[in-house]
């Protein structure tokens, strides 16, 4: 949790502001309360109105800075709280680009999006229902306390020790009552939206192949795993809430006993005690009955600050675990690090490049050894075209994150030379364009500019028209200024792979790897593109750029300088 904290970014100054805000908030409430009992004991003597003026004017002037202050803490926590969330995301994201990649394109984009969006909050809600809180109960219940002591001693004492019961023991046993609550809760959470997003990314491949009733039954199963954990975890706030009104009923039946003892030591009753009487006067009892009530006010909302807590440890624990396995293999990296040059950009090989497969196998992890039992051997000079096919789940996709540099080899090896025959990095000769890469909702040039930052107008023309795309394009109401509202949403199937594959045209790998480019197009379109991916004299890539392509859709006669591996059968 302390990592985390430091990973959010925060300063100490809008901290400070924040804590000393809501303890301002907090002690207008408490010296409200006890100066609200002097007047009302004080006005029951009848007194000249000019002797409660000043008090009067007091109580209304607390009444008002009770409302200021909590109103400005709200402001100044929440906004702490989102500044902050909002650092941690863009250093997670820093840390998974700057990291290893092998580990970042094995993420569920469940868990992705769980650990960027509902585990960050829960970190945000630290500082909102949990520090802040604690920071300001501590104080009010001191002030609470050393008012009281002027009173009496022992009824400090009981004060004390009720405040402590409220908002020291309750919270921790709240929270600890509640960890297994929360670990459940975060696992169905988990399962939830990992279902949850396989529905949405992939419901017509669903929808084909019956298995959208499955995905959804595991999304309600866990829905309601969720709720139950989270039912549970309600149970034990609830029964650790109940210290607070059980702790508050003994501190008032002990005022009102002392006050008791206090009225016996002066030789009278409650109704008989005059201010000159000596121990009790009605001013002070008024303050021994009316101040525990106000000084619960800020311990109440602790019990829900250590659940708070808690699950913020549990999410903190979550998020930095995300980061460290990121940055694994990788130069140690400071959590406050967040500028755009910790980020491991790979730069692009200028010139053609061989790539080498020597007794290749691959997997995304030991356990899945995928490829020939000798290994996939193959050579990609440049210009060279390689097709790979075989049934689904076989391994295609994970051959290319492995000739890419994205996935670590489970045997043999891939390496890059280039023309003077010295060993380059993979990464720099090779980009990969994935079956589902990300259309963002920007304009149709941004799209293109993902691939390659200082692509012009001229070349973005070009690889659209290239693709196929240019009577699209002629139609936009802003050609390629136009947003695609709602990214993937604005486009047809096919349109969406044209666009993919019109980015892999832009970009200067010398080795390109595509994973499924014709899907979603109809047959007669597909075979074209294909026939033309396959030929290096199309024009469609460079003379001097490798193309692999993985597909269901294999022509009945590929090229003759087509190289095919077969998955299924072996290289040919």
């Amino acid at each position: 949790m302390i990592r985390a904290l430091g990973f959010l970014g925060l300063r100490t100054r809008p901290l400070l502001q924040s804590l000393l805000l809501g303890v301002a908030g907090a002690l207008s409430a408490l010296g409200l309360a006890a100066l609200s009992a002097w007047l009302i004991t004080r006005a029951w003597q009848m007194p000249p109105v000019l002797y409660l003026s000043v008090a009067i004017t007091a109580v209304r002037a607390l009444g008002i800075s009770r409302g200021l202050f909590r109103y400005l803490e709200r402001l100044a926590t929440h906004d702490l709280a989102l500044g902050a969330m909002a650092s941690a995301r863009e250093r997670v994201y820093v840390a998974l680009a700057s990291g290893s990649p092998a580990y970042s394109v094995t993420l569920r984009r469940g868990d992705l999006l769980t650990r960027t969006g509902d585990d960050v909050d829960e970190i945000g809600n630290a500082l909102i229902r949990g520090f802040v809180p604690i920071g300001v109960g501590l104080t009010t219940s001191v002030a609470a306390v050393a008012i009281m002591a002027t009173v009496s001693g022992w009824a400090a004492l009981v004060l004390a020790i009720a405040l402590i019961v409220s908002g020291v023991v309750a919270p921790w046993l709240a929270a600890r009552g509640s960890e297994r609550a929360i670990t459940d809760g975060a696992a169905a959470g988990n399962r939830s939206a990992e279902a949850t997003t396989t529905a949405l990314w992939h419901a017509p491949e669903l929808v084909v192949a019956g298995r959208r009733g499955r995905v959804l039954a595991a999304a309600r199963r866990a829905d309601a795993d969720a709720i139950a954990a989270a039912d549970r975890g309600e149970r034990v706030q609830a029964l650790a809430a109940a210290a607070t009104p059980l702790s508050m009923g003994a501190s008032l039946v002990a005022a009102a006993l002392i006050g008791i003892g206090l009225a016996s030591d002066v030789g009278g009753s409650l109704a008989d005690v005059s201010s000159s009487s000596g121990l009790l006067t009605p001013m002070v009892l008024g303050v021994l009955i009316l101040l525990p009530l106000s000084s619960f006010e800020s311990t109440a909302p602790l019990t829900e600050a250590g659940i708070a807590l808690e699950r913020s440890r549990q999410s903190a624990a979550r998020v930095m675990a995300l980061v460290d396995a990121a940055r694994s293999g990788r130069e140690p990296m400071s959590d406050k690090v967040i500028a755009d040059s910790a980020i491991d950009d790979v730069v692009v090989h200028p010139g053609p490049a061989t790539l080498v497969l020597d007794a290749l196998r691959w997997g995304w992890s030991a356990n899945t050894v995928l490829g020939p039992d000798a290994g996939l051997t193959q050579t990609l000079p440049p210009g060279s075209r390689m097709a790979v096919v075989g049934p689904s789940g076989i391994g295609k996709s994970t051959l290319l994150l492995t000739m890419a540099g994205l996935l670590d080899a489970r045997s043999g090896r891939v390496t890059a030379v280039d023309e003077n025959h010295s060993t380059i990095d993979v990464r720099s000769a090779t980009c990969y364009f994935a079956e589902e890469a990300h259309i963002f909702s920007t304009s149709l040039a941004e799209n293109l500019r993902v691939a390659r930052g200082d692509v012009t107008l001229e070349e973005m023309t070009a690889s659209l028209s290239a693709v196929g795309l240019s009577d699209w394009v002629a139609e936009l109401p802003a050609g390629l200024d136009t947003e695609l509202t709602g990214g993937s949403e604005a486009l047809s199937g096919g349109q969406r792979r044209r666009v993919l594959l019109a980015r892999a045209l832009v970009h200067r790998a010398p080795v390109v790897l595509l994973d499924e480019p014709t899907e979603h197009l109809d047959a007669a379109d597909a075979a074209r593109l294909l026939d033309r991916l396959l030929d290096p004299s199309s024009g469609l890539f460079g003379p001097d750029r490798t193309v692999v392509v993985v597909t269901h859709q294999l022509p009945a006669h590929p090229p003759r300088s087509t190289s095919v591996v077969d998955l299924g059968a072996g290289p040919a």
